[in-house]
């Protein structure tokens, strides 16, 4: 690479030969694509094949002289909505272990959720985006939405914006307390003391729905990034349809209702936002414990056993919800808690299934070439459901994988 756009960036970390172009892509990533600080990890068949990290650990460093230290290898991060996916596996395990019915009425584990028309909505419909509950009526301050009770009053009172089950729409907040209130009311557990008891620990992994104390220093700081334009932006429309942005820009629409449930947005790199329990957007993790997570879906690692058989594998990336979509307005596709590899979101391979992170993080699984990737950053650019610099990498390791 050369050229003025170029800028030279200390990547560190491993790769395994045959995989070295993921790792040019990474570095790309810095280069052309606006990157900050970033890492990178890929699983294959339960082994770690690829863990790279560069940059900074604050996307703000500009701004903020300590900031300016270098992302390392314990560096973690916030990826939004990649915590979905991590919070689907709660229901799925306490289903594969006989303890939640996917297709029972969520009011039989959370009578109160019954009210105002919802009696005929199902579990699986929480986790596949149909409960016809993307926004809220009256949106929530951010003290409200962190304090665990809140949310799920609203969502309990209120009625679907459609009949349930019909029709898809992407609950982008609402996700947090629908998914956490279930969880406690099946397990009297939260769900991310659920996640860290009966996830994390077990598989080593440096990942949180609810940061520790002890973690917060560990986590960076994000920031807003410009994307890249074409051809940097590796065939990805980087501004949306004029249609999209509207939607964004009119406070009415159910697009910018659904990402304004909390209101004002909060601070993500407040300490306090950190330590809640947001399974919609809140999540922490390194991009090996990402990778590593989704690798421990598909298969044994390191002498764990696989974390989901056979049967729930199958749930997981079985097609629930497909079609234009009601908050996003582009077609989406969704499993039981995961998006599926589509046009919008393109992920491993036709069977893969994942969740990315709106403004950049992505972790998804592919079984059928037993690959697992995890990827955080920094950068937040205006992306929901596909990063240029994620594409990259997935481009660059399909080459390898095919």
């Amino acid at each position: 690479m050369s050229g003025k756009q170029e800028s030279v960036v200390d990547v560190q970390g491993t790769v395994e030969d045959g995989f070295e172009p993921v790792r040019d892509a990474f570095m790309a990533n810095f280069a052309r694509r606006g990157e900050r600080g970033a890492a990178v990890a890929v699983y294959r068949h339960g082994r770690k094949v690829v863990d790279l990290w560069g940059g900074t650990r604050d996307g703000d460093a500009g701004k903020h002289a300590a900031g300016a230290a270098p992302w390392e290898a314990g560096t973690a991060q916030v990826i939004r909505s990649a915590t979905k996916g991590i919070a689907a596996l709660v229901p799925l395990l306490l289903h594969q272990r006989g303890q939640l019915d996917l297709d029972a009425p969520v009011g039989t584990y959370w009578p109160e959720f019954k009210a105002a028309g919802k009696e005929r909505v199902l579990v699986r419909h929480l986790l596949s985006h149909r409960a016809g509950l993307p926004a809220l009526d009256t949106p929530l301050t951010p003290a409200q939405a962190l304090d665990g009770v809140s949310g799920p009053a609203a969502l309990a009172a209120q009625a679907p914006l459609w009949e349930p089950g019909t029709d898809h729409g992407y609950h982008a907040q609402t996700y947090s307390w629908l998914i956490g209130e279930l969880v406690l009311r099946v397990t009297g557990r939260s769900v991310g003391s659920w996640i860290a008891d009966e996830i994390a620990g077990p598989l080593g992994l440096d990942l949180w729905v609810g940061l520790p104390e002890a973690a917060q220093s560990r986590v960076g700081r994000l920031a807003a990034v410009a994307a890249p334009a074409p051809p940097a932006a590796t065939g990805l429309r980087v501004r949306p349809k004029p249609s999209v942005a509207d939607a964004y820009a009119d406070p009415d629409s159910l697009t910018s209702r659904a990402f304004a449930a909390i209101t004002p947005a909060p601070d993500e790199n407040d300490p306090a936002y950190r330590a809640a329990e947001l399974p919609a957007s809140g999540g922490i993790a390194t991009a090996r414990s990402l990778a590593r997570c989704y690798a421990a879906l598909i298969g044994a690692v390191d002498g764990h056993p696989r974390l989901f058989a056979p049967a729930t594998l199958t749930l997981a990336r079985t097609e629930e919800s497909a079609g234009p979509d009601r908050t996003l307005l582009v077609p989406t596709r969704f499993g039981l808690g995961f998006m599926l590899n589509g046009s919008a979101s393109p992920l491993l391979g036709p069977g893969s299934f994942g969740h990315p992170g709106r403004g950049g993080a992505l972790a998804c699984a592919d079984p059928e070439t037993g690959l697992a990737f995890g990827y955080v950053t920094n950068g937040m650019q205006r992306n929901v459901t596909a990063d240029p610099r994620s594409q990259a990498m997935l481009r660059a390791l399909s080459h390898v994988a095919g």
